[in-house]
């Protein structure tokens, strides 16, 4: 699987603090048989935002798109907005997933507006900024994001079996 890490930070873009999610992450998805083929650092800007995206599934053609950053409530959070923007179905289960498991470490969790979608043959998925936080919350959901990418990719799926002459599964 082709995976690219988005971090978004208005910091990190301008250079005034160094990455420490990006190099986390990539670390998490080689431990899973995921190449990460390219990582980028964007502001907190819907617009640019939209582009790192749209670079990485539309022109690159990767399965799998991590970003870390801007899903929080702040004023400059602003991940889940431009993803919305341009994934063709939303996730739920990934954020609510993100959700439940980290609120047995944080009360903090439910101001998380983590979560997931496609756009095309790819996952997007979006998590915290900080590095334990996106570490974990990737950790949560890794177990489907390999279905899904198989799902994708698939011109036509069969995920539960073969179906008998009135529609029931075999």
């Amino acid at each position: 699987m082709k995976a690219g890490i988005i971090i978004v930070s208005d910091r990190c873009s301008r250079g005034e603090r160094e990455d420490g999610t990006g190099p986390v992450l990539a670390g998490f998805l080689g431990g899973e048989n995921i190449d990460v083929e390219c990582t980028a650092i964007v502001p907190d800007d819907i617009g640019q935002i939209k582009r790192a995206v749209t670079d990485m599934v539309d022109v690159r053609g990767l399965e799998l798109v991590v970003l870390s950053g801007g899903t929080g409530i702040g004023p400059r959070d602003v991940t889940p907005e431009a993803v919305g923007g341009i994934v063709d179905k939303m996730l739920p289960g990934f954020g609510e997933a993100m959700r439940v498991k980290s609120l047995a470490t944080t009360p903090r969790a439910i101001l998380s507006r983590a979560g997931a979608g496609t756009r095309g043959r790819s996952l997007i998925i979006y998590l915290p900024g900080s590095p334990a936080a996106a570490r974990e919350c990737l950790g949560y959901v890794i177990g489907a994001v390999g279905h899904a990418v198989e799902v994708l990719g698939a011109a036509e799926t069969d995920c539960g079996g073969t179906l008998d002459s009135a529609g029931l599964r075999l």
